[in-house]
């Protein structure tokens, strides 16, 4: 039986970096973000929807998405927002259980559901685990500005636009804290997966362990 594993965070704590072990480690893992890029490809049901309310203003002469314009009509009109996460979220959220379907199906011993906003869209049922990507709130803060170029306010702004990384750590499964080097990280997913005994089914045969 698979282990469905919730992998997640917030802006700038590292959870691509995360995600990437798991990929090199062959286990695979469901990109919510990029599902969320590929529903709205000319073409999808989702694509079709924002056309059809928003008009070609937020196109590209190419008919491609303008994200950049999109975002600057929903950023301020609640209503707005509603509407068009009311045309992607569904879209989303059947392709990534399609997905994770698909590899339990191919008995992988465990699958990765990469959610930025886990926590925020409560997908909580999708899941069996939820692993945090933790660094301490001012790590993350001057992370974020370095990484952006960004004041601090901005900054503050768009973390506190999602629930706090201290909630999420606490409401965790598991956490990995990723202040120190990458090596450290990995070290913390292998103790992780070999608490969940995960390890054994799927490196049997493997080093890495």
């Amino acid at each position: 039986m698979s282990v469905i594993i919730g992998l997640t965070g917030s802006i700038a704590t590292g959870k691509s970096t995360v995600s990437k072990m798991f990929k090199e480690w062959e286990i695979p893992v469901v990109d919510a973000d990029q599902i969320a890029r590929n529903v709205v490809k000319p073409g999808e049901p989702a694509y079709e929807k924002i056309v059809e309310h928003f008009g070609e203003k937020v196109l590209y002469e190419n008919g491609m998405l303008n994200r950049k314009k999109l975002g600057e009509i929903v950023f301020n009109d609640e209503e707005e927002r509603k509407r068009l996460n009311s045309f992607i979220h569904p879209e989303i959220r059947k392709e990534m259980i399609r997905q994770r379907e698909s590899h339990v199906a191919n008995g992988e011993p465990a699958v990765v559901l990469d959610i930025p906003l886990l926590f925020e869209s409560k997908l909580f049922d999708y899941v069996d685990k939820v692993l945090v990507v933790y660094v301490e709130p001012e790590v993350q803060l001057e992370r974020l500005m370095e990484r952006d170029e960004s004041g601090k306010e901005e900054a503050l702004s768009r973390i506190q636009s999602q629930i706090s990384i201290t909630e999420k750590k606490d409401r965790a499964d598991a956490i990995i804290d990723n202040t120190d080097s990458v090596d450290h990280s990995r070290e913390q997913l292998k103790d992780i997966l070999r608490e969940w005994g995960i390890e054994n089914k799927i490196y049997k045969n493997s080093n890495i362990f």
